[in-house]
């Protein structure tokens, strides 16, 4: 039987997983434009960070139309894969890592996405973010993705109390059951895109509201 603790988690993540889709949040897209192919998820978490889902997104379906595995960057010219991107941010950086990881793909993975985290971190631009992005929309696996999101709204809701994304991945690990682990970042994104603000969060707006230590202290002050 869970404990209380894992029943409020639990809870909240319900809630959360019926409410969100009705927000319209800039992930709804994220999530549906690489159709949980491998290599389109991990171009897109590559090209993604630093950057909101609304610049993003438009940027990775133009790529998409033109490229649909490593070969394929690679063999782009640099100016034309260049102009495709240009408005991402740290776009030329970002270029570099794409035609980096495209040569390991093919060169060390006979052109195929690995799928552990150990390999995926190898590659350029592919941090523990992106490598569970990857291992969660493109292999299926149960990860957590912390992203600012998560990592704001896991502490606001008193679930951790933690300095950084990898402490509260660790955190958040040992607290929610591991059937929930690939909502979160989908349920934390949504929220912190339309409701959970960095500043002036909209919190009698939550669906959580009341399970939240951060609006709790708010409205005991």
């Amino acid at each position: 039987m869970m404990n209380l603790k894992n029943e409020t988690i639990v809870k909240v993540l319900d809630i959360l997983k019926k409410e969100v889709p009705k927000y319209d949040a800039p992930i709804e897209r994220f999530r549906t434009h690489h159709q949980n192919d491998p290599f389109k998820v991990l171009i897109s978490g590559i090209l993604s960070a630093r950057t909101k889902d609304e610049v993003t997104v438009p940027i990775c379906e133009k790529l998409f139309k033109k490229v649909s595995k490593p070969e394929d960057i690679v063999n782009m010219p640099e100016e034309e894969l260049f102009s495709i991107i240009e408005k991402i941010t740290y776009a030329k950086q970002k270029l570099r890592y794409l035609k980096e990881t495209c040569k390991i793909l093919v060169e060390k993975f006979n052109g195929k996405v690995p799928d552990t985290l150990e390999d995926l971190v190898k590659l350029k631009g592919v941090g523990r973010k992106v490598a569970n992005v990857v291992l969660d929309h493109g292999f299926q696996k149960d990860v957590i993705i912390v992203d600012t999101h998560v990592h704001k709204i896991s502490n606001r809701l008193g679930w951790v109390n933690t300095k950084t994304p990898e402490a509260t991945e660790r955190a958040l690990q040992k607290l929610v059951p591991k059937n929930y682990w690939r909502d979160i970042n989908y349920c934390f994104v949504g929220l912190g895109q339309t409701i959970c603000f960095k500043i002036n969060p909209k919190c009698k707006s939550c669906p959580v509201n009341m399970y939240c230590n951060f609006y709790m202290k708010m409205i005991n002050r």
